[in-house]
């Protein structure tokens, strides 16, 4: 195999909607639903503006269990409420911001409060939270969410500026850095930032609302049991088969959906993403090739979520719940043969971009092993964006354009090739690491693994790997679909496994085509909306053929304008390169060797 990728400041951001996996097996029978909630087609309804709406004084517990009010804070000329949850990696991620904001008014122009307002949040949750992210200003427990109510808040984070009279002046986002599928450096706007400064100049603020994002607040109203649709009978086996695979403890999603509760609990974000088609996330135009591993929810099955969601999520009878599914604190490979730990636990800090780590471990191995299943498995979830582990020969100094045995990102499935087909690693080899690590806001400690399963005897057929890439591109400042392509012809016959393919920031779509020899083609994969925190290896469902001289041409769109908005930055050219403000061009191929083809038996009739 060769190398995989590299790109560093790879975003975790969007694990906040970690990849929700479907079994082909067992699939729940789709539920006729009286009134369908509209799904796709739902419109988003305009919100009320709450700029110049009073805020009356409240009163709440706080983290440390002492009682705040409002007025406690007579004396500051802004008060910043945000609401806060602590299972939200964009809320997460603003933590310091806000930390820093308190630190820079010491002279009580300004104060900052946080409101937790989420289901899923007990006091002793937020008091461990406030604690690890040294929070210094108050957070209080709004367990009845009538000061989320109050404001009209809808997600975390979401930010409210009071004034001397404690009106509402500014409501929204604290500036454009997060989104759901992107995460830059700089910000092009502090709106939050802007409005303090404006309204500390007694100036009125200029851009006085903005739209939030983050994670929706459930509210507990909408949790009245009416409707025919249940989450017993209807709903947990969706849930069980399309997101229980990622959304259970011990993995990199956010929260865990096995129970009712959870469910409940996150019934307004899951309506979100499922409406809006986040999540599960998968990118495959359906029209073309056919994949094993295909994540996309049916429309029956999100009428019938979202329907559930709609009528107050009943739980039902308990009797239909289906049989609840086992996810040991283990490997989804199964148990390996062989486990092999990074050398030392590594210290990542709490913000600030951190530069690829490398690691060497030594595998001891004392003749040619053959893998047939591997898995990277992080050790801190939070903070890990990749993993690589390569392999090469131990008097090599080389930590770049090695062979690779594994690799785990966001949407990526452990490597786990079919029975007869493995990949060698050499006696003595070493296994080199590649890391990627994003700052979640306070200081974490990741030492990940990697668990391997031999083929219990030599296979049949030898796993490759190829990439169809092109390094000789220039995409111009403020281009909007620069057009890129790539190819690798085939020399031999050929069954092709898998494709992943792989760009940066900039990527907008991919797609893969094979020209056969007789002159004919055909699109093997389409990626019309590339999505760089999802790397998914699109599995066939059964091995491709391709003969002999088939060319496999990539042909990959960029978009470097302002209108892209996880665009580092639209005034400069981009060239390859390793890091995320770069860009990569690669159509990667997993494949095998055709077996070769049987000679005909000779007819005994025809000699006769």
């Amino acid at each position: 195999m060769k190398s995989l990728f590299s790109c560093a400041a790879c975003l975790s951001i969007a694990v906040v909607f970690c990849a929700w996996q479907v079994s082909a097996k067992d699939q729940p029978k789709p539920v006729k639903v009286d009134q369908p909630a509209t799904s796709t087609k739902a419109a988003v309804k305009k919100k009320k503006s709450v700029i110049g709406r009073h805020m009356p004084n409240f009163i709440r517990p706080s983290s440390a269990g002492k009682e705040v009010a409002l007025s406690d804070f007579g004396d500051a000329k802004l008060v910043v409420v945000i609401f806060m949850g602590t299972e939200c990696p964009i809320g997460n991620a603003y933590v310091p911001d806000l930390v820093a904001l308190q630190q820079r008014y010491p002279d009580k122009q300004v104060q900052v409060i946080g409101i937790n307002s989420v289901l899923s949040d007990s006091a002793g949750t937020v008091a461990r939270y406030v604690k690890e992210f040294k929070i210094d200003f108050p957070v209080l427990i709004d367990n009845d969410q009538t000061i989320a109510d109050r404001f009209g808040a809808q997600r975390t984070p979401e930010i409210f500026v009071l004034d001397g009279q404690r009106k509402i002046r500014y409501r929204g986002r604290i500036d454009d850095r997060f989104g759901y599928i992107y995460k830059r450096e700089e910000s092009r706007r502090q709106e939050l930032e802007e409005a303090l400064k404006e309204l500390l100049a007694g100036k009125d603020v200029s851009v006085p609302e903005t739209e939030p994002v983050g994670c929706l607040i459930t509210r507990k109203k909408r949790l009245a049991e009416t409707g025919k649709v249940t989450f017993a009978k209807h709903v947990a086996g969706i849930l069980l088969d399309r997101c229980a695979n990622c959304h259970h403890p011990g993995t990199a999603a956010p929260f865990s959906l096995l129970s009712y509760k959870d469910a409940r609990n996150w019934s307004e974000m899951i309506k979100e993403t499922i409406v809006q088609r986040r999540m599960p996330p998968w990118n495959a135009d359906p029209r073309y090739g056919h994949f094993s591993n295909d994540l996309r929810m049916t429309d029956q099955e999100i009428d019938t979520v979202v329907a559930w969601i709609d009528n107050g999520s009943p739980l039902g009878d308990k009797k239909d719940l289906p049989k609840p599914r086992e996810f040991a604190d283990g490997w989804t490979i199964g148990k390996p043969d062989r486990v092999f730990k990074m050398p030392r636990e590594y210290t990542v800090p709490a913000t600030g971009t951190v530069k690829y780590q490398y690691f060497v471990t030594p595998t001891n191995f004392k003749e040619d092993m053959w893998i047939q299943a591997a898995e990277a498995r992080p050790g801190n979830h939070a903070v890990v964006h990749h993993i690589i582990a390569y392999y090469r020969d131990p008097k090599s100094a080389r930590k770049r354009g090695l062979p690779a045995i594994v690799g785990t990102a966001p949407g990526e499935e452990p490597m786990i090739w079919p029975k007869g087909i493995g990949i060698k690693v050499p006696a003595g080899s070493e296994i080199v690491w590649q890391l990627h690590y994003t700052p979640t806001g306070k200081v974490e400690k990741d030492r990940s693994e990697v668990g391997l399963i031999f083929c219990k005897e030599p296979p049949r057929r030898v796993a490759r790997s190829r990439a169809a890439l092109n390094f000789r591109f220039r995409i111009p400042a403020g281009a909007d679909h620069h057009q890129v392509v790539s190819s690798t012809r085939f020399s031999k016959d050929a069954e092709l496994l898998s494709l992943m393919p792989h760009m940066h920031l900039r990527g907008k779509d991919f797609r893969y085509t094979a020209h056969y020899p007789d002159g004919s083609n055909e699109i093997l994969l389409n990626v019309p909306s590339y999505d760089f925190n999802w790397q998914h290896r699109y599995r066939f469902d059964k091995p491709h053929h391709v003969p002999k001289g088939t060319k496999i041409e990539c042909v990959a769109h960029f978009d470097n304008s302002n209108g892209n908005p996880a665009n580092p930055d639209a005034t400069k050219p981009v060239r390859w390169g390793d890091q995320t403000w770069e860009e990569m061009m690669i159509g990667f191929i997993n494949y095998i060797d055709a077996p070769p083809k049987e000679t005909p038996a000779a007819d005994s009739s025809a000699s006769e």
